[in-house]
Order: C-alpha cells, then sequence, then structure tokens
C-alpha cells in the first residue's frame, strides 16, 4: 500500500469537514480519527490497515481538520470553534458517542472534544495536554511566527519530532504529506498565545474531570517515556489512565507502530 495515498478515492463530506468512512455501525464504538497540525487524514493510513486484520468492519471515519487536506478554510482555528465543527461532523456521520482518536493537535482536540460531547473514550497520540514550555518557545518566536520568516519557526518544531527514527517510507510521509500553511499555524495556535498558562492548565484540569465524571477512558499513546511531572498530573487528574509507551517512534508512534495501535483501538 502506498500511504501518501488516500485509503479510499470515495471522499465524503460530513458537515463541513471532509473524510473517509470505514466499516458499518453496530455494537462496537464507532472510531473518530483527527490529524495532527498541518496534515490530513492520510496520515491514519497505516493503522486504518492495520485495524481491518484486527478489528474487522469496525465503522470509523477519518477527518480532515478545518482548513487541512480537503476540508474548506475558516475564519477561526481556535479549539473551541474546531471541536464544534468536529462534533457537527460526528453527528452528521450518525456516530453515537465515538471513541475519539486524535495524533498530536489532534490529542488535544480529542480531549477537549470528550469533555464537551458525548464520547466513550479518548485516544491521544503523542500530546501532552498541558501546554509547558511549548507556550513559552511560541511566545518568543511569535513575532517570526507572523512575519515573512513564519516557516523557520514550524521548520524548528519539525527538528524536534525525532522523524530521523522513523522507516525510510514513513518519513516520506511525513515531510510530503503535509501542507504547512501561517493561517494554520496563527490560527491552531491562536489559544496558546493568546490565553495565560495558568488558565490553559485549568482548563484541562477541567476537561480531564469532565471525561473522569462521564466514565469515558483515556488512553495515552506516546513514543517516549512521559516527563515524570506530566505523568504525576495526567494520573492525579485522572487516575484510571492508561499509558502505552512505544519506542524509537518519535512524535509518530502511529506511524511506526501501527498494528500495536490498532490492537489499542480493538481492545
Amino acid at each position: 500500500m502506498k500511504f501518501q495515498e488516500r485509503e479510499t478515492d470515495m471522499t465524503e463530506f460530513f458537515g463541513d469537514l471532509a473524510a473517509d468512512s470505514h466499516g458499518t455501525a453496530d455494537d462496537r464504538p464507532p472510531l473518530v480519527f483527527l490529524h495532527g497540525l498541518t496534515y490530513d487524514r492520510r496520515q491514519w493510513g497505516r493503522v486504518l490497515h492495520e485495524l481491518a486484520v484486527a478489528d474487522p468492519g469496525r465503522r470509523a471515519v477519518v477527518f480532515d481538520l478545518p482548513g487541512h487536506g480537503d476540508s474548506p478554510l475558516r475564519d477561526s482555528y481556535r479549539s473551541a470553534d474546531v471541536v464544534g465543527v468536529v462534533h457537527e461532523a460526528v453527528t452528521a456521520a450518525g456516530l453515537d458517542r465515538p471513541i475519539i482518536v486524535g495524533h498530536s493537535l489532534g490529542g488535544a482536540l480529542a480531549t477537549i472534544y470528550a469533555a464537551n460531547h458525548p464520547a466513550r473514550g479518548v485516544v491521544n497520540v503523542d500530546q501532552p495536554v498541558l501546554v509547558g514550555g511549548f507556550r513559552d518557545v511560541l511566545l518568543r518566536a511569535e513575532p517570526v511566527l507572523r512575519g515573512p520568516e513564519w516557516r523557520q519557526v514550524w521548520n524548528s518544531m519539525l527538528a524536534g519530532m525525532q522523524i530521523e527514527l522513523l522507516p525510510a517510507d514513513v518519513q516520506e510521509l511525513v515531510r510530503t504529506a503535509t501542507t504547512p500553511r501561517q493561517d494554520l499555524l496563527l490560527g491552531y495556535w491562536g489559544d496558546l498565545l493568546a490565553t495565560p498558562a495558568e488558565e490553559l492548565a485549568g482548563l484541562r484540569t477541567r476537561d480531564m474531570g469532565a471525561i473522569r465524571a462521564k466514565g469515558a477512558t483515556y488512553h495515552h499513546i506516546s513514543g517516549n517515556e512521559l516527563a515524570p511531572a506530566y505523568r504525576s498530573w495526567l494520573e492525579s487528574v485522572l487516575p484510571e489512565v492508561a499509558v502505552t509507551v512505544l519506542p524509537g517512534s518519535g512524535h509518530f508512534p502511529h506511524l511506526t507502530h501501527p498494528a500495536e495501535v490498532a490492537a489499542i483501538l480493538a481492545g
């Protein structure tokens, strides 16, 4: 299979979001997949291939986030607005209380979604939801990010994602199946740039409390061991959290270990 291509040529639209739809509804929780910033739904091709083996016929819908892939641009990419668009698409697709699977930015959006809308669980692929030092890095880079040399900021982010650890074909996918644009970076990082760190931490703590209160599951998949302070926070706000580390995969464990990720989803 060529992972640069779509799993199917039959692009659908649910609400305002382009999607690939797989499987049929049954008693298994449907799966919703959200990719990371600047990427698109092609990122999930390997996992879907393995899921078809591990859990045949499972209902799954893979969305392009607003402004990505085949989904139209929007005036706002703030988290609350994007999550609202995703919820409209999930509803239009007829998905009942899905498990939301998100990589990177998609993992943060999946968390916010599950806190605010009906969901049975979250699978967060390599996205700490506390901003930590990342917000400080963005604030220092903001003048460049808003100027003509904005791509320097994105390139510096890529340099820290350990792409060199990935198999050659996956490296090609990561480097080519992406459309970095200044409006996406400024729009999707808008909350981080405009909101104090303490307020953001409070919002994410509240989200975890809401997820726990509704009895939804939460599984964090990482390419590296979680920072001790972050893991301590995560287990304090969500004691039932499951954490899986898939080493040697950098920021892309779903691409390097798709069978393991599919097994988690099928479990």
